[in-house]
């Protein structure tokens, strides 16, 4: 398995209502995320003890929420805020 990102749940319904230039952006930063993380998680299917934190992450247009799921090997676009202007 390698490292990858997504939407769960209700942000996948959220992301196909919103703008593309705002999308964009998130995708933008998610692919960030999962380089950064694989870079320091190398053995991620392996990891044991406390996950990392997530966090939130402003782009152009609104921010989101993430969390890295490391045994998964997946970052989990949580919740996204488009702020429409």
């Amino acid at each position: 398995m390698s490292w990858k990102w997504e939407y769960p749940f209700g942000a996948e319904a959220a992301a196909r209502t919103a703008p593309a230039a705002f999308l964009s952006g998130v995708e933008r930063r998610a692919d960030e995320l999962v380089r950064a993380a694989e870079a320091l998680h190398v053995h991620g299917r392996a990891h044991e003890g406390i996950g990392p934190r997530g966090g939130d992450i402003i782009v152009p247009g609104g921010m989101f929420t993430y969390q890295v799921v490391v045994r998964s090997e997946r970052v989990y676009v949580v919740q996204i805020t488009c702020l429409g202007f």
